[in-house]
């Protein structure tokens, strides 16, 4: 019986047409029609949306049956619809003219145009597409790819509620391996788990780089056929752009055997690959309405972007630390010698860019070795081995055993190697090698399916215990990263030109000059085609500070905040000339709050018009980030010095003055920042500015007209010192932490936020309300510690949850962007209150007050 077993291997599950199901989810409604809109397939669930029999519809004009207004909509969609890799969606269209509602989704298949319909999501709408952007600059802040993944995940979970979010990732093989989670507590945990490449198929992986978001909201649910099954060619209706796609037998067994109810993915594409996807998990049915999906489709595509830029921040790096090792290494050789004969120090640099744990030299015959390496007599071998693996190219291996028999007898020095040709014949080499690491895999259940008898014949079957499975690989060292090998070879076109330099000094010398130029052009050319990929629409005053549009809008409103404070200054003095120390001061709080006493302010304190205050304000706003990011202030030691003076006309004279930063350059460029610092004052003011960039420092002089100038005052001693911070609250919370700290807030993002705000002061346990009701029910546990409330829930406020909290003697702030004072009188006056936007700062300073009160 077993040699009558069919052949049955992962290339069985690839020829699953799970693209052409024939089904679709029962939440929705399919119909296509031809390009003259005659309707040729419908689920056979439209009785209930258009009255009639599905297989009726089939041969009649789509009008007859949708809405003129719907008509228009479909119309117009069908018109900027980019391809057959692109849907477009409706919200919110009355079908039928009988005021019912629906979402819709329009694609093409093949010849025909595919409509999907869904129920619109009723009760209080949501604009949940708004929701990305500020997800999206949070995860902005994170500092490693592993942090932004993770970021990721927890951000997707909040949006959509699924039980658990995973960021999982493709590896060369089709396997995967999740690197990030999300839980909501309840479920197990999959991080650091792997994945066989059968779990998904490569006819999945090739519709998830088309279909960017796939959506299983029952497992159970019965699905809907699609009728007819074929065309009158004999073709079934191609499925790959649809959203409401049955699902395969298969994965439904899959996801039966893990216990989910219902899952998600989003893919994350890498430059047109697949390099892995968001899978989200639930252990019961969960329904998202249409905007969600789009919100999160929305959020899988800017995270991936990030993804990449994270990836290429990391690799210009290493690109940099490459140049940064030529230059050391030519300079080496500059007054001649030999490269083995520096080869020790030569390895010392190279293990800085390219960790190793032996090295050797091959040049001339001549064998050279450093740490854990073969012998002179093993290498010879070897040497010839490489010899056949092609010239002038990197060639690398995390096992040689595998490839190179003879390796297997020096297992115990090295199991990877990474081979870098320094001649134009094939037979000088640098080899670098990397020791055997065991390793342990966590497989999520076994890999290896088993094969058994079912109605369609013999298949793969999903695996029924998803128990960790552990896999120890031997023979195998760290793999060799991409951003190792891309600065192994930027490394071999260094050693090339050492030794060719050391035969012929004059021709090294052309070469190098050769090499660097189209090395630069190599660089350049990548920036650009990255900054194009990455940042669209340049604006033209701010094009040199900005990367993305996002980062220009970052711009934008860091400048805009600046008005917005010296505005503020303005009208709190009921806009009569205010104190240039104060503005001063205020900028440094904002972007150098931990540097201010590295800031010193000398000289008379001078009162400035209202109408020069804002101009001044951007000049001190660029001055301020320009320091922070690349001046005095971005280093420990550095300072700033703005010494105010009286010129004998009345006028101000303002030296600003930086010492102790890093080595200051004249910049090629000049940016929009620096057009506002030298340009500003003269244009608009009718004053004067210099700037000059002596190395040990900037140096900037204006000269304000007395015009501007309402008076000059002597700064009190407070004055010329910087405002000392404001109390953090940390003995507070050092009472409390051990309680629940409540953030009862109805927008997602600043409840997220205000949750991590809590948890970096020092709360262990914070949860999240988004309406009275659930924040009852935690006050009611006793267990709450600490609340911070919004005062405007939408169409409550949060009064009697501060009544509740007040009677149990609960300390609690509030936080407000509308200036309601409604609830701080009477029994909640005295109550701290935080002003939309806050930060971290603002909170600490009003659990201090509660402190203190």
């Amino acid at each position: 019986m077993a040699d009558d077993m069919p052949q049955v291997d992962l290339t069985t599950c690839d020829l699953e047409p799970i693209h052409v199901i024939g089904r679709i989810q029962s939440f929705g409604w399919l119909l296509s029609f031809s390009s003259d809109w005659i309707i040729n397939h419908v689920s056979l669930n439209c009785a209930e949306l258009f009255g009639i029999a599905p297989r009726e519809l089939v041969g009649l004009p789509a009008m007859q049956f949708l809405s003129p207004a719907a008509m228009h909509d479909i119309r117009s969609r069908l018109q900027v619809l980019g391809g057959a890799s692109a849907v477009e969606r409706v919200f919110e269209v009355d079908l039928r003219g009988d005021g019912r509602l629906f979402d819709m989704a329009i694609h093409v298949s093949g010849r025909s145009y595919v409509l999907e319909i869904e129920p619109h999501e009723g009760g209080r709408r949501r604009d949940f597409v708004s929701y990305v952007r500020p997800m999206i600059d949070r995860l902005r802040q994170a500092t490693s790819i592993e942090q932004l993944c993770t970021n990721a995940a927890r951000h997707l979970r909040g949006l959509t509620g699924f039980d658990r979010v995973m960021v999982y990732r493709f590896e060369n093989d089709g396997a995967g391996e999740v690197i990030a989670e999300s839980l909501n507590g309840m479920v197990d945990s999959f991080k650091g788990q792997h994945f066989p490449a059968s779990d998904i198929p490569a006819q999945a992986r090739r519709l998830y780089t088309r279909n960017l978001l796939r959506i299983i909201s029952d497992i159970d649910d019965p699905t809907v056929a699609i009728h007819p099954v074929t065309d009158p060619n004999g073709d079934p209706l191609d499925l790959s752009m649809s959203g409401l796609r049955a699902v395969s037998p298969i994965h439904i067994e899959y996801l039966r055997n893990m216990g989910v109810k219902a899952s998600m993915s989003v893919s994350i594409m890498r430059r047109g690959k697949l390099w892995g996807l968001m899978a989200c998990h639930h252990y019961s049915p969960l329904r998202l309405s249409y905007s969600v999906r789009t919100a999160s489709e929305l959020f899988g595509e800017f995270f991936a972007y990030l993804l990449e830029q994270k990836e290429t921040d990391f690799a210009l790096e290493q690109r940099a630390a490459s140049m940064r090792l030529h230059d050391e290494m030519m300079s080496r050789v500059a007054g001649g010698g030999s490269l083995l004969e520096a080869f020790e120090d030569f390895s010392e640099s190279i293990g800085r860019v390219i960790p190793f744990d032996g090295a050797i030299g091959w040049v001339d015959g001549r064998f050279m070795s450093h740490g854990a390496a073969p012998g002179e007599q093993q290498f010879a071998e070897l040497a010839r081995f490489l010899n056949t693996a092609g010239a002038s190219t990197i060639w690398s291996t995390d096992s040689i055993g595998a490839v190179f028999e003879p390796a297997r007898e020096w297992l115990d020095k090295a199991a990877g190697l990474l081979a870098l040709p320094v001649s134009r014949s094939p037979r000088d080499y640098i080899v670098l090698f990397r020791q055997e690491q065991v390793r342990e895999v966590k497989w999520a259940g076994n890999p290896e399916k088993a094969v058994e008898l079912g109605p369609s014949g013999a298949r793969l079957t999903p695996r029924k215990s998803f128990e960790i499975w552990k896999e120890e690989r031997r023979g195998f060292s760290l793999p060799w990263a991409e951003e190792e090998v891309l600065a192994a070879e930027a490394l071999r076109i260094t050693l090339l030109e050492v030794v060719l330099r050391l035969s012929d000094a004059a021709h090294v010398e052309r070469e190098q000059a050769t090499r660097q130029q189209d090395m630069l052009i190599a660089e350049l050319n990548h920036r650009v085609r990255n900054i194009l990929n990455l940042i669209r629409g340049l604006v033209a005053q701010s094009k040199e500070g900005a990367a993305t549009i996002d980062e220009f809008a970052d711009i934008v409103g860091s400048r805009i905040h600046a008005l917005a404070r010296a505005h503020d200054q303005v009208t709190q003095k009921d806009w009569t000339p205010s104190s240039i120390y104060d503005l001063i001061r205020t900028e440094t709080a904002a972007y150098a709050s931990n540097s201010a006493a590295r800031v010193v302010i000398d000289g008379p304190d001078a009162l400035v018009a209202p109408s020069a205050f804002t101009t001044l304000a951007l000049v001190f706003h660029e001055l301020m980030t320009n320091s922070c990011k690349y001046g005095a202030l971005s280093d420990p030691r550095g300072t700033v010095t703005v010494t105010l003076d009286r010129g004998d006309d009345g006028s101000l004279e303002i030296d600003w003055r930086e010492a102790g930063g890093p080595p200051v350059a004249t910049p090629t460029r000049r940016g929009f920042g620096s057009t506002i610092i030298e340009r500003t004052i003269p244009h608009e003011l009718g004053g004067s500015a210099s700037v000059i960039y002596p190395r040990e420092g900037m140096k900037a002089l204006f000269l304000l007209p007395a015009d501007h100038v309402a008076s000059f005052e002597t700064p009190s001693p407070s004055e010329l010192r910087p405002a000392p911070a404001p109390a953090d609250g940390a003995d507070l919370t050092g009472a409390l932490q051990n309680g629940i700290a409540l953030v009862v807030e109805d927008n997602i993002i600043i409840a997220m936020e205000a949750e991590d705000l809590l948890r970096d002061i020092g709360f262990q346990d914070c949860r999240v309300a988004g309406s009275i009701q659930p924040a009852m029910a935690l006050i009611e546990t006793g267990e709450v510690s600490f609340a911070m409330l919004d005062v405007n829930l939408g169409r409550e406020t949060s009064e009697p949850v501060a009544q509740a909290l007040a009677e149990r003697g609960v300390p609690f702030i509030f936080a407000s962007g509308y200036g309601e004072r409604s609830l701080m009188s009477g029994l909640f006056k005295g109550v701290p209150v935080v002003t939309k936007p806050y930060g971290e700062r603002e909170v600490r300073a009003a659990i201090a007050r509660l402190h203190e009160g």
